[in-house]
């Protein structure tokens, strides 16, 4: 099925059950039932199997499903068969802090190159890539055909630097600037807001 007919929602719980597969893959489990699954990435049996479906038919009634048979479809539909290279801008606290945490490239995501307006040997000091300055990013982008890129400055330049991405040829975008960022179609974003996620947690504390 075509990846433009998977729903949204559904593609973000491909990503879940990836991962709890990886863990029983650890815990050396070979096969594993839709309820123990769906429990293990916090969704109800009944929503894995309709997910699961869009990949085709998978499991076997009374055995489950094989562990590293499912996890091989996921990682494919999921496109992180190889590594993905990744580009991101603004290196400010949160950029380098982002920067420097190792685990993407576990998850199948290298950060090739960081750019900031400011770009400097001082900014990009004790950094795992180099920092250039945004006028190299349309050339790096389409010399190393990069389609995505972390965004991670100012709001007020999210907008400006959301259109040079684009206009470099990047197509999905993971945005932790606190603004709604405005792309043509076939452009994908993912917002990040950290103050979002905390009043919600806020709100279900009280």
């Amino acid at each position: 099925m075509s990846r433009l007919l998977i729903p949204r929602k559904t593609v973000y719980r491909f990503s879940l059950y990836y991962r709890a597969l990886q863990r029983l893959k650890t815990n050396s489990i070979e096969t594993v039932s839709s309820a123990a699954l769906a429990k293990a990435a916090g969704v109800k049996p009944t929503q894995l199997r309709k997910d699961l479906t869009y990949l085709g038919q998978f499991g076997t009634r009374g055995l489950g499903y094989d562990v590293s048979a499912l996890a091989t479809k996921l990682n494919e539909a999921l496109g992180t068969t190889r590594l993905q290279p990744v580009i991101l801008v603004g290196v400010g606290n949160l950029g380098a802090a982002l920067l420097r945490y190792g685990g993407f490239a576990k998850e199948g995501f290298e950060i090739l190159a960081a750019f900031d307006a400011e770009a400097s040997k001082k900014r990009g000091a004790g950094l795992p890539v180099s920092v250039f300055p945004m006028g190299k990013l349309r050339e790096l982008v389409r010399t190393k055909k990069i389609k995505m890129a972390i965004l991670t400055v100012p709001a007020t330049a999210a907008q400006e630097v959301t259109n040079e991405l684009v206009d470099a040829g990047i197509c999905g975008i993971l945005n932790f600037s606190p603004v709604i960022l405005e792309v043509p179609d076939g452009v994908v974003v993912n917002n990040v807001d950290l103050a979002i996620e905390l009043e919600n947690l806020s709100y279900f504390i009280q």
